[in-house]
């Protein structure tokens, strides 16, 4: 894996972003400034980083209700996405689609969804349209460990391999589907081993390590845009937050979570960049400055951005 000392940079910055964005997104939810609900993506930032890196500008993203992470590593706006979770006429979907359904087309991100493994039939045809046009696009559905127990799971896999689709199924296992660990709900230590029933790789990557990620992400992008078909990616991660904002977590210990903690995604990034000389202390100090100002700058956007209007109702919800 050969990567520049600034390609190197932009990935720990975008990990950083996803950080104070899910932190503060927590504040502001927990004074009320957000309406609805937010489920956080802190502790995960490597597997969207590592995965998303590799995408070039006309390949597809479908994310889940989990999704901040994911758009932020694609390049959204954080003015946008801070506009749609307070609901304003300025965010992605002019305020009506909140936490779990932003998109943004022009980015190919097909959009956050509240329901449960829906993205991974689109992201199967969204793959079936880069391999009709011939463009060497790509599809990147990223999904749950809970997901993977859905008919949609099994589905868009076995169609995928079929017809050897240039898609990229990223199980993000953060051991819980909900509240439930998933030796609850599965028999299986891997969800990579289902990849085996349907004809394809199957990866099973420690998803607190960016570097990881990456490199598992690299050469299952480039079996799919050299036509050889899909692969599983099963990133092996842990939530910090509960399942959503308000969640009391009853379910798992703090030993537990502190375990994880010190597998911390962002410090293991940082660690390994310090010690190849590609990050000094100084330089990261000033990282998360620049970077908690860009969050600060989102969260005044989208407080001085109007509502939208009643009139405005119905718009974009029906076809004409």
């Amino acid at each position: 894996m050969a990567l520049s000392q600034e390609k190197l940079l932009e990935l720990y910055r975008k990990m950083v972003t996803i950080r104070v964005f899910e932190e503060n997104t927590a504040e502001l939810f927990a004074k009320g400034e957000i309406p609805g609900f937010v489920h956080l993506y802190v502790g995960e930032e490597a597997t969207a980083v590592g995965v998303i890196a590799h995408l070039k500008d006309h390949d597809y993203i479908a994310s889940t209700h989990r999704g901040h992470g994911h758009l932020i590593a694609r390049g959204g706006d954080v003015k946008q996405m801070y506009a749609e979770l307070f609901g304003r006429k300025t965010g992605y979907c002019k305020g009506k689609g909140g936490s779990m359904h932003i998109a943004d087309l022009s980015l190919g991100f097909l959009g956050a969804n509240g329901i449960v493994g829906a993205g991974l039939p689109l992201i199967a045809g969204a793959a079936f349209a880069c391999k009709y046009r011939g463009d060497d696009g790509v599809a990147v559905c990223f999904f749950g460990d809970g997901a993977s127990n859905r008919g949609t799971f099994h589905e868009a896999l076995n169609m995928a391999s079929i017809w050897k689709l240039p898609a990229i199924f990223v199980c993000e296992n953060n051991m819980y589907a909900i509240s439930l660990s998933q030796e609850l709900h599965q028999n299986i230590d891997d969800v990579a081993d289902r990849a085996a029933a349907y004809g394809l790789p199957g990866i099973s990557v420690d998803g607190n390590d960016l570097f990881a990620v990456y490199e598992a992400a690299e050469e299952a992008v480039k079996r799919a845009r050299n036509g050889d078909g899909p692969t599983l990616i099963e990133s092996k991660t842990y939530r910090w937050r509960g399942h959503f904002e308000g969640d009391p977590v009853v379910y798992r210990t703090e030993e537990e979570l502190q375990a994880w903690k010190k597998k911390d995604p962002i410090e293991r990034a940082k660690k390994r960049m310090m010690e190849t000389g590609v990050l000094t202390e100084e330089e990261d100090k000033a990282i998360w400055e620049e970077v908690r100002s860009e969050i600060q700058e989102g969260i005044e956007f989208a407080k001085n951005s109007p509502l939208p209007e009643e009139e405005s109702l119905l718009e974009d919800v029906y076809c004409e």
